[in-house]
């Protein structure tokens, strides 16, 4: 095997081989190309690409779209019609292939984006692209008030923990009927019932008459059948028992709440967990709930969901007043990333919080990673060399990534890569430069992108060893070599560089069958024994770091919750242990090995905490299944952030009594 040059792009047209040619651009989108969208599994190049963009200081989103042509450049008219957010310089596009054309000198859009991320190419937009339309923010179709906004997948809307009864009148008698706390349903996906949201030209929308109609008509003897509600709006995803989304709007705002979160008892307690009816703002609030695209939740990486999520965003505000106040809990997550809050989605979010002041919130999951040796860290000095052997799988049916993320003044680091099955080391990169492997056929089969600047994060840089699928069962389809890939990173030049290694996550969504397999660090120095102080990383000497191992913890954290604003939670068990009462999975507070060195704004630890297992055996909680009454239990942050946005949603109200959850922690 030997390093190949990458192509000309059949999209952009931009020929990413030469030194720099991927300067400042997304390396995601560059491999994208070089694999001819492989990933996504579009049988064509597509026309059309989302994208999220953020543009220059003086520059508005109105601006840069008068700037470009309705051709080859849409931006969704919710990004234009809301009075409150015409600062805003962060949105969504769809782009056609002369917007390239358009961003070099002399073009018209030349000064005027400052970069920007691709998003999640979804079939059914890459040849003809959504179209939106004004949307009517009357007083009518507006929630004034306080509204919760959950963004998810799985949202089992019908469920009677999101319904409220209330006595109607047919004929002259009182009638019990069931209003619907979802007052605007969106799911981006192409199935379904109801119209696009007009400011957004794709997915399908529901209004509480339209929901609260079927509720009626489908209800029997004075009971709901929920599954023929589900199956009249062609939610299919609601036939499970378990769904992601539901679980989260449970512990995020049903009629249930650990007994915690209502009184005044101390953050860890020797009783085991109660459940009692709820008696809060939380409980009877306005909900907006967006399901995500199913594309999104298959994407085992989660990379791609920028645009969706802020699409999502963009919708749930558009629904509420501008006098609303708003708590929006996202329970989804990366983690690969520049760590530093400078993602694009990160800055889009912190945006629209300092564009609303006290009148919106976002709370995030501080991700579940902590255990799954997906991170590693060292600072190198002069003539060091960082040794990494990555595990990949033999039976991963999706791509796999890693990202190396170094300070953007690194100038003397240069990364070669030996792939497994007793292949030779392949030639040093440099900073600026970029190849590619290919089969005999001459199809990417892995590739080092390796910019002096990316359009992902800023401050820092990322190189990315982006590998094709280990297996599949199509025979024409493209794979990589199983095994371990040992990459060495080296400093060759004078100053010390802190370099961190992601390993990106590649696990499957609970209800997915995507053939997903997490790849991971191995390191024979790694204490695997289990014993209770492996779960926690041993601070190590500068002078030692190499010679100890390179796998940390600390650091391992949900990549679209360390921004400046949003709020990151953790979580800990209910009953803990003498050693720790931190839920293993979960980053903590304090950071057991804070006095590693690391880049310039790495956020390592969570800002907020709240309850993720019942004890060290029963991992999770409790909360809501898919139809009413039934519980299921899941594990991970996701059911730790609600906790706190419900918390932060109480506290609107100020005749309610502050909640406590879990301890506060300061980043």
């Amino acid at each position: 095997m030997a390093w190949r040059p990458l192509p000309t792009g059949e999209f952009s047209g931009r020929d990413w081989g030469p030194l720099g040619a991927c300067d400042g651009y997304d390396p995601y989108l560059v491999w994208a190309e070089a694999s001819r969208f492989a990933g996504y599994h579009l049988k064509t190049v597509p026309a059309w690409l989302p994208v999220l963009v953020e543009l220059s200081l003086n520059c508005s989103i109105a601006d840069f779209q008068r700037a470009g042509s309705h051709e080859w450049l849409r931006v969704a008219k919710v990004y234009t019609s809301q009075a409150e957010l015409a600062r805003l310089r962060i949105c969504t596009a769809w782009i056609g292939r002369p917007f390239f054309a358009a961003m070099r000198p002399g073009g018209v859009l030349h000064g005027l984006v400052e970069r920007f991320e691709l998003g999640l190419p979804i079939a059914h937009n890459v040849q003809v692209p959504p179209e939106s339309q004004a949307q009517d923010t009357g007083h009518g179709d507006q929630l004034e008030g306080d509204v919760f906004g959950l963004i998810d997948g799985g949202l089992a809307f019908a469920n009677q923990a999101f319904l409220q009864e209330r006595v109607g009148e047919v004929q002259g008698r009182p009638v019990r009927q069931q209003r619907a706390r979802t007052r605007f349903f969106w799911r981006q996906d192409t199935e379904g019932v109801g119209e696009p949201p007009s400011a957004l030209g794709y997915g399908h929308e529901l209004c509480a008459w339209e929901i609260e109609a079927q509720l009626e008509c489908k209800m029997f003897g004075g009971l709901l059948d929920e599954q023929a509600v589900y199956e009249h709006f062609k939610l299919t995803d609601l036939r499970r028992r378990i769904n992601h989304g539901t679980h989260v709007m449970d512990l995020a705002c049903g009629p249930r709440t650990l007994l915690s979160q209502i009184g005044n008892l101390p953050p860890h307690f020797d009783n085991p967990p109660s459940w009692v009816p709820a008696d809060d703002a939380a409980s009877r609030c306005d909900l907006v709930a967006v399901q995500l695209d199913w594309s999104n939740v298959a994407d085992t990486s989660g990379g791609s969901m920028n645009v969706s999520i802020m699409d999502a965003l963009m919708y749930i505000l558009s629904r509420c007043a501008p006098t609303a106040r708003l708590v929006v809990n996202i329970s989804w997550g990366t983690l690969a990333g520049p760590h530093n809050g400078t993602s694009l989605l990160e800055r889009g979010m912190d945006e629209l919080i300092r564009l609303k002041p006290g009148q919106l919130q976002i709370v995030l999951p501080a991700g579940n990673g902590y255990q799954g040796r997906l991170h590693a860290n060292a600072t190198l000095c002069k003539g060091q060399t960082m040794h990494l052997d990555w595990k990949v799988l033999p039976d991963d049916s999706t791509q796999s990534f890693l990202e190396l993320w170094l300070p953007d003044d690194a100038k003397g680091i240069t990364v070669s890569v030996r792939p497994p099955g007793g292949h030779a080391v392949l030639s040093c990169l440099r900073v600026g430069e970029s190849r590619m492997l290919t089969d005999e056929r001459g199809n990417a089969i892995a590739a080092m992108i390796f910019p002096t600047t990316v359009a992902t994060g800023t401050g820092a840089t990322c190189a990315l060893l982006a590998l094709a699928p280990t297996f599949s069962l199509h025979p024409l389809a493209v794979t990589s070599p199983c095994g371990v890939w040992h990459v060495e990173i080296t400093n060759c030049g004078d100053a010390a560089v802190p370099v961190d290694a992601y390993v990106e996550r590649d696990d499957v969504a609970l209800g997915q069958r995507t053939g997903a397999r997490q790849s991971y660090f191995q390191d024979g120095l790694y204490d695997t024994s289990g014993n209770p102080s492996t779960f926690v990383d041993t601070p190590v000497p500068l002078h030692r770091q190499l010679e100890s191992t390179l796998i940390r913890r600390s650091g391992t954290f949900n990549s679209i919750g360390t921004g400046k604003r949003a709020v990151s939670v953790g979580g800990e068990r209910i009953v803990g242990e003498a050693w720790s009462h931190w839920s293993l999975y979960s980053p903590r507070q304090p950071d057991p090995d804070a006095s590693r060195p690391q880049r310039d704004g790495v956020v390592r630890v969570p800002s907020r905490s709240a309850w993720g297992d019942e004890n060290p055996v029963l991992l999770g909680l409790r909360a809501a299944g898919t139809l009413s009454a039934s519980v299921v239990r899941l594990v991970g942050t996701s059911g730790c952030a609600p906790q706190v946005a419900r918390s932060l949603f109480n506290q609107l109200d100020s005749s309610l009594k502050s909640t406590t959850i879990g301890p506060e922690v300061s980043s």
